[in-house]
């Protein structure tokens, strides 16, 4: 294909430095600088003049440079040549691997129509050109009828919650909470999970904030807040609701606010007697005095700023956890005030020009969605119809991150199912595939960016020439495409032309942004007022109003919370983020794995004496789903009750199940969202016996 701007090919080989943004699924997205020596990328540094990234990467994307050199990246084209499920390929051409693709298609197409292929795709790369962001390779996907692909494995739910009260998932700029007064940490552990936003935190409490870390266990965040509270898991909407019925009793709801603002208030108002703190003073675990100490900050502190994590929203009620939060910045007028209100996401302040990108004009009819939550449960479905005969799965690792991980390996191992997956590395997903098709990393590609934790988009310029054979996801689409022989000229779109269209676009968040002021710059703001308030002026519901949850089952949906509990499983298991890795990425990464504590469960001092179990100690993590084994830690980090661990372990690497062997395929309140944090098990020492087998 011919030379685009921005390729390294046009660019002489010299010492320069590259605009690029961190592709990872983390609200931060920051921008980076390449310094390139000739055609070698050697070093990688944030920017140093971007408001949010401010000269600081993490420590896992720290070592991304080193990941792209890894010996163990695929460099070429793979097909199976054992059982599913070995991981044993050989190397063939890419025109092979695509006529094997391409034929595998066409057969599915003409047998059972184009629903039977599944694009399986997830949050391990978040651009707009070659990840989730823009949906790479939605218009191919329109183009044969392919099912659709429902993202509901990430934040969903809680997006549906605050959708229905204030018409979107969107909330505040994540940097006004440096204006906060009182600065609620809600679910979010964000020193581990998006850094950067704590410095604005920490102007906050230069000004006299107080930080409320609200958390089941003693996270880093925790460490660094003012107060810890720490919930029973489940339990948040209740613990809420005591606290919007302290305002009430205090006479701190702001009444001009929600007579003016605000829909369903009165009756809202009249279900939160049963809510009273020494009522869930039991369910929550939180004493009543706290939460009356609470309520008593959040009363004296306008504005009070809430930032809520996705780990909040991953049960049973988690969309209607999001939407109370929602309900309590209402009751106390914060909505109204820059540095009030809540921050989830920013994902949608960027109004880029989606239907030239999606082109959904291309279906001929209507299909039906698929749930990537819900994989093991659709992959063995005999009655589903049509069945899912083709897999692709680009920028997901399911084996090792979606619930049910036996039911999914069950999927994936029917001989009846052709899978293809592209990736960076040979994965647990990787093993049970028929094709592997080797990606291009973030240094090798080009792609736009923004953060779903900020307000601004960056550009990222390759910097490299792809390593091996491997392809863009862009241009995997567009030989799939050639394969095919479609006709539909947009299918065969460079990456430079998608750019363009994707900034082809009215909207005024882009008002002063063009692509060549976007790849001149590296990143540019959004065209939001730096003291952005996202409701002054009303709230995007049908009435312009803020509406409070009115329904008749109200409160059976505050129950919906614990649904997922399990008397013979005594013990809730959080499966949290690991500080030096990310979802599966980087679990391959020796210098990373060996900083974290790995796969071992946290339990404390209490339930592991009553086990009989010491530090160090294998033990087996059990329930009626499944089970895994592992080491064990003793910690007062967790509470009784509660047992954590990190998420994203590979199988391969552990030599066994991980903890999605115990996560039940089950949909959230709202959305579809899945319900990782919905997990009762029980702990038990293991004997010799069970060891050497």
């Amino acid at each position: 294909m011919s030379a685009e701007p921005g390729d390294v090919a046009s660019v002489p080989s010299a010492i320069k430095l590259v605009h690029g943004a961190c592709p990872l699924d983390c609200p931060d997205g920051c921008s980076w600088t390449v310094t390139v020596d000739g055609d070698e990328p050697v070093k990688l540094a944030g920017r140093k003049d971007h408001p949010f990234t401010a000269g600081a990467l993490c420590v896992k994307v720290g070592q991304y440079l080193e990941q792209t050199r890894s010996p163990s990246r695929l460099l070429n084209p793979k097909r199976r040549v054992g059982p599913k499920g070995s991981g044993k390929f050989e190397d063939v051409e890419w025109s092979t691997a695509i006529d094997m693709i391409t034929d595998q298609f066409e057969h599915a197409i003409e047998r059972w129509g184009g629903e039977s292929i599944w694009p399986y795709q997830g949050t391990g790369n978040l651009g707009y050109i070659q990840g989730l962001q823009g949906k790479s390779g939605r218009r191919l996907w329109n183009a044969i009828g392919a099912s659709r692909h429902d993202m509901t494995i990430c934040s969903i739910a809680g997006q549906e919650g605050l959708a229905q009260s204030t018409g979107t998932s969107l909330g505040i700029d994540p940097e006004s909470l440096a204006a906060s007064q009182l600065v609620l940490m809600w679910g979010v552990n964000t020193v581990t999970s998006g850094h950067h936003l704590w410095k604005f935190v920490q102007q906050a409490r230069r000004h006299g904030a107080w930080i409320v870390a609200i958390d089941p266990i003693r996270t880093r965040t925790v460490k660094l807040a003012d107060e810890h509270i720490a919930p029973r898991p489940g339990t948040d909407a209740h613990l809420i609701l005591g606290l919007i019925h302290e305002l009430v009793a205090r006479e701190a709801v702001d009444v001009d606010y929600l007579e003016s603002m605000t829909n369903g208030w009165p009756d809202f108002r009249g279900r939160l007697p049963e809510f009273a703190p020494t009522a869930i003073e039991k369910t929550t675990g939180v004493p009543a005095s706290v939460i009356t100490r609470l309520a008593a900050r959040i009363a004296s502190s306008p504005p009070v700023g809430i930032r809520a994590g996705m780990g909040l929203q991953r049960h049973a009620g988690g969309g209607n956890v999001l939407r109370l939060l929602a309900c309590l910045s209402a009751a106390t007028g914060d909505w109204g005030r820059y540095g009030g209100g809540v921050s989830y996401s920013t994902d949608g302040y960027f109004g880029l020009n989606r239907a030239a990108l999606d082109r959904d004009d291309l279906q001929t009819r209507p299909v039906r969605g698929l749930s990537m939550t819900r994989l093991g449960d659709t992959l063995n479905d005999p009655n589903l119809s049509p069945p899912v005969k083709v897999l692709f799965v680009y920028g997901a690792n399911p084996v090792a991150s979606a619930p049910g991980q036996a039911n999914v390996i069950r999927g994936l191992s029917r001989e009846d199912l052709f899978t293809v997956v592209v990736d960076h590395f040979q994965t647990d997903t990787c093993d049970y595939a028929d094709i592997v098709l080797p990606a291009t990393m973030q240094t090798e590609h080009l792609d736009i960016h923004d953060g779903y934790g900020h307000m601004y988009i960056a550009w990222n310029e390759p910097a490299a020439a792809p390593a091996g054979q491997s392809l863009s996801t862009t241009e995997i689409f567009r030989r799939i495409a050639a394969g095919l022989r479609l006709r539909e000229p947009c299918l065969y779109d460079s990456d430079f032309d998608i750019a363009r269209q994707l900034m082809d676009s009215t909207h005024p968040s882009l008002a002063g942004i063009t692509v060549q002021s976007l790849r001149e710059q590296g990143w540019q703001r959004l065209n939001y007022p730096d003291e952005f308030v996202p409701f002054a002026d009303g709230f995007r519901t049908a009435s312009g109003k803020f509406e409070f949850p009115t329904s008749a089952d109200f409160s059976a949906q505050v129950a919906a919370e614990t649904s997922g509990s399990d008397a013979r499983y005594p013990l809730s298991l959080l499966a949290t983020a690991s500080h030096y890795t990310l979802n599966s990425t980087f679990l391959n990464n020796e210098l990373l794995a060996g900083k974290s504590s790995g796969t071992a469960v946290t339990l404390s001092p209490a339930d592991a004496d009553s086990r009989g179990i010491a530090a160090g100690c294998r033990v087996r993590v059990f329930n009626s789903r499944g089970e895994f084994s592992t080491c064990a830690e003793i910690s007062d980090a967790v509470p009784p009750g509660v047992v954590a661990m990190t998420k994203g372990s590979w199988l391969k690497i552990v030599g066994g199940p991980t903890v999605n062997a115990t996560v039940e395929e089950r949909d959230a309140d709202l959305g579809g969202g899945a319900v990782f944090h919905d997990n009762n098990v029980d702990v038990a020492l293991l004997d010799r016996k069970d060891i050497d087998d």
